[in-house]
C-alpha cells in the first residue's frame, strides 16, 4: 500500500489547554550560552550572545541560519536539555525546561532513533506510555496520527524497512502523541530527498492549518519560506532579524536597504556619462554598478543597478536620464526577496553563507 500522505477528513482535536495557549508561547530575552574552555582548549565558545525573540500561539516560527548559528543550542535550552549562561527563556509563561512546560511540548529531534524491532504502531504505543497515556487513548491517537502522517497502511511493518522520510513522519506522529500545545522540530527535512521533504512538509502544513503552534529550526531557506508564518534569522549566536516572514522579504530591516531595485540599460553619448553617473550616485550601491554592454563610435549602452526608496525615485531617475539625452532600452524592477535579506544579513555578520536551496 502507498505510503504517501492521506488527507484526513476529520479535524484534528483541539488542544486540551486551549484557553491557556493564547498569546505568547515562547519568550526569550537576552539569552546567552557560553561553553567554558577545558585544559585541552582554553578558549570559551559563545554559542548564544543575547538572543531575544517571541513566538505566539498559532504561529509557525522558524529559526533560519547557517550551521553553527546557535539554533540547536537555543532549542536545547527551551527543552531543558542544557542550561543557559544568562538571560531568560520561558514557555507558556513557565521557566523553559521545567516539568510543567515540557509536558506541553512535542519534540522531533534531528535524527530520531527508533529501535529496529518496533513497528510504527508499537513505537507509538511505547511513546504514548512514556507520556503517561492510557491504552484506549493510545489506540485512538495512534489511528488518528498514522492516518495524518500517511503510515496507516504501513503501521505493522518493522521500522527497519522505513525510508528516512517515513521515519521522519513517524517522528512527527510520536511528537504529537500526547496532543502538545507546542511542537518543536529540529531540522525536520534535513537529509531527505525531494519526495521525503514534500511529505514531511505536507504534514507540517496540515498541523499549521489546524492551529498548532510550531517552532522549527532549519538551514534550508526554501523549506522555511514554504511553511513558516514568522521567522528569526540567526548567525554566530545572534538574532539578525525577526518578524512576520512577509516583512522580512522587503527592506524595513535596515535603513540602507531600498524598497525597489531597478536594472536599467541606458543608451547615451559618452560625453554625458560622467555627469549622469554623478547625478545617479546617491542611488547606486557601488561604483561598479555601471557595466558596459555595447560600445559604438559616439554612444555606448550601459547597464546600471539603482536602489530606489519609492516610485517617485524611479520616475526621477527616468526623467534625469531622458533629460540628458539618454535612451532607456530596458527597465526591470526587482523586489527584494527573503533570500536577498538572508544572504545580506548573514554576509554582514561575517558568517559562512550556506546554499539556500540545499
Amino acid at each position: 500500500m502507498s505510503s504517501t500522505i492521506a488527507e484526513p477528513t476529520e479535524d484534528l482535536p483541539a488542544s486540551n489547554e486551549e484557553l491557556e495557549t493564547s498569546g505568547t508561547i515562547i519568550s526569550v530575552n537576552g539569552l546567552q550560552k557560553i561553553y567554558r574552555g577545558s585544559w585541552l582548549r582554553s578558549a570559551q565558545v559563545h554559542a548564544l550572545s543575547g538572543v531575544t525573540l517571541q513566538a505566539d500561539a498559532g504561529q509557525v516560527f522558524g529559526l533560519l541560519g547557517p550551521n553553527g548559528a546557535g539554533k540547536t543550542t537555543l532549542i536545547k535550552i527551551l527543552l531543558g536539555v542544557i542550561r543557559s549562561s544568562g538571560g531568560s527563556a520561558s514557555l507558556f509563561g513557565l521557566p523553559a525546561g521545567s516539568a510543567a512546560a515540557r509536558r506541553r511540548v512535542g519534540y522531533l529531534p534531528e535524527s530520531l532513533r527508533v529501535d529496529r524491532h518496533h513497528t510504527a504502531r508499537s513505537a507509538l504505543k511505547y511513546y504514548g506510555r512514556l507520556s503517561g497515556l492510557d491504552g484506549t487513548t493510545i489506540g485512538n491517537r495512534s489511528d488518528e496520527l498514522l492516518k495524518l502522517v500517511g503510515l496507516d497502511g504501513r503501521d505493522r511493518e518493522p521500522v527497519r524497512r522505513f525510508s528516512k522520510g517515513m521515519l521522519q513522519r513517524l517522528g512527527l506522529a510520536q511528537a504529537l502523541m500526547h496532543d502538545p500545545d507546542l511542537l518543536v522540530l529540529d531540522e525536520p527535512t534535513d537529509g531527505l530527498d525531494p519526495v521525503g521533504r514534500s511529505e514531511v512538509r505536507r504534514v507540517i502544513e496540515r498541523l499549521r492549518d489546524s492551529g498548532k503552534t510550531i517552532f522549527l529550526n532549519s538551514h534550508i531557506l526554501h523549506e522555511v519560506e514554504l511553511v513558516c508564518t514568522h521567522l528569526a534569522i540567526m548567525a554566530k549566536g545572534r538574532v539578525l532579524a525577526s518578524g512576520p516572514i512577509n516583512n522580512l522579504s522587503g527592506p524595513g530591516l535596515n535603513a540602507a536597504t531600498s524598497e525597489l531595485t531597478i536594472h536599467m540599460e541606458i543608451d547615451l553619448e559618452r560625453s554625458t556619462l560622467d555627469e549622469l553617473q554623478e547625478q545617479l550616485q546617491p542611488m547606486m550601491s557601488t561604483d561598479a554598478a555601471w557595466q558596459l554592454v555595447r560600445s559604438q563610435a559616439t554612444k555606448d549602452l550601459w547597464r546600471v543597478q539603482l536602489n530606489c526608496d519609492d516610485q517617485a525615485d524611479v520616475d526621477a531617475s527616468v526623467d534625469l536620464v531622458r533629460g540628458m539625452g539618454g535612451s532607456i532600452v530596458t527597465l526591470q524592477p526587482h523586489r527584494h526577496t527573503l533570500e536577498d535579506t538572508f544572504m545580506r544579513l548573514v554576509q554582514q555578520a561575517g558568517a559562512p553563507v550556506p546554499d539556500a536551496s540545499s
